[in-house]
């Protein structure tokens, strides 16, 4: 076991004896270590509240087990278990310390890596429960005339999903820009006729995929009854500068297809748009149906007010 005694009765407390398995431990020599306190073990990341544990145990002289991160003299960081103990003469006066010193690092990276592990499963099973929850309320609401048209309308959300979640996990689900996912909603139609303007705007992670659900089921739309129904109509997305409310003002206006016609009544697209924009996202929509097409202004958020998963609707 790595060893030191220093004698508190010497100015700046130093080290008097080390043994070799301390000199192992550290690194130094014994001429670089006798004679001096043992701080020179201390280095940049070393922990504050450790030392004055330390510090504190020393003057109130009593014994004290504690952990650091500890410096060799290559530089190398090390966790440091230090036990310090007290020794007093027959008289009761305090005349030296000792303390051991053990190599703690394998049990701390082996610690840490458990709570990492921890950590990521409690994530992996959040994010599997969010997507499960927009999942089922996809197959639940989707509505369609045929079997076959059911199971094409939910495999295109349900694709959108995981589309998204590839998008995010190739990023550190650190977030992706607004225009990055916007192009992956908007690619598959044809960017030939689609324009996409705006500044730079990050979007958090957890807004990600909702927002590609209402993309997609605007696109969708677009496709279907909108102006990219037709070969001369085009699709105009503008975007702004977030606000100071936190959140976007983005612009959707299609032009050059069939005059549209305003819904009779709400199918499933318009329930879920609802659902995340507003409800789930404190977002919003406002549509207008003019001779030229559907023009949308929609505001989205750049900041999360609560988790972002779609709500059971």
């Amino acid at each position: 076991m790595s060893m030191v005694v220093t004698d508190p009765r010497q100015a700046d407390n130093p080290i008097v004896l080390a043994n070799r398995a301390f000199l192992a431990l550290s690194g130094y020599t014994a001429d670089e270590v006798i004679g001096r306190n043992c701080r020179f073990l201390q280095g940049p990341d070393t922990g504050r509240a450790a030392i004055q544990e330390l510090r504190d145990a020393m003057v109130n002289q009593r014994d004290i087990s504690v952990e650091l991160l500890n410096y060799r003299k290559d530089g190398s960081a090390f966790w440091n278990q230090v036990h310090l103990s007290p020794i007093h003469d027959d008289a009761g006066r305090l005349i030296y310390f000792f303390g051991s010193q053990q190599d703690v690092s394998d049990r701390r990276r082996a610690q840490d890596l458990e709570a990492a592990e921890h950590r990521l499963l409690k994530e992996v099973d959040h994010r599997t429960m969010n997507a499960l929850a927009v999942v089922d309320g996809i197959v639940r609401l989707s509505r369609a005339e045929t079997v076959s048209d059911y199971a094409a309308a939910v495999q295109g959300r349900v694709h959108v999903l995981a589309r998204t979640h590839r998008l995010l996990a190739s990023r550190g689900w650190i977030g992706v820009p607004l225009s990055v996912l916007l192009r992956l909603q908007l690619e598959p139609l044809g960017l030939d006729r689609v324009r996409l303007s705006g500044p730079p705007v990050d979007l958090p992670a957890p807004i990600v995929q909702p927002l590609a659900l209402v993309f997609h089921e605007l696109a969708a739309n677009t496709v279907e009854h909108g102006s990219l129904s037709a070969s001369t109509g085009l699709l105009d997305v503008e975007w702004f500068p977030p606000e100071a409310d936190g959140r976007v003002a983005l612009r959707w206006k299609e032009s050059g297809g069939p005059r549209p016609q305003p819904p009779h009544r709400r199918g499933f697209g318009a329930i879920m748009i609802e659902a995340i924009l507003e409800r789930q996202l404190q977002g919003g929509m406002q549509r207008r149906w003019e001779t030229g097409g559907l023009e949308a202004d929609i505001r989205i958020p750049v900041t999360t007010p609560h988790e972002a998963v779609l709500p059971v609707l």
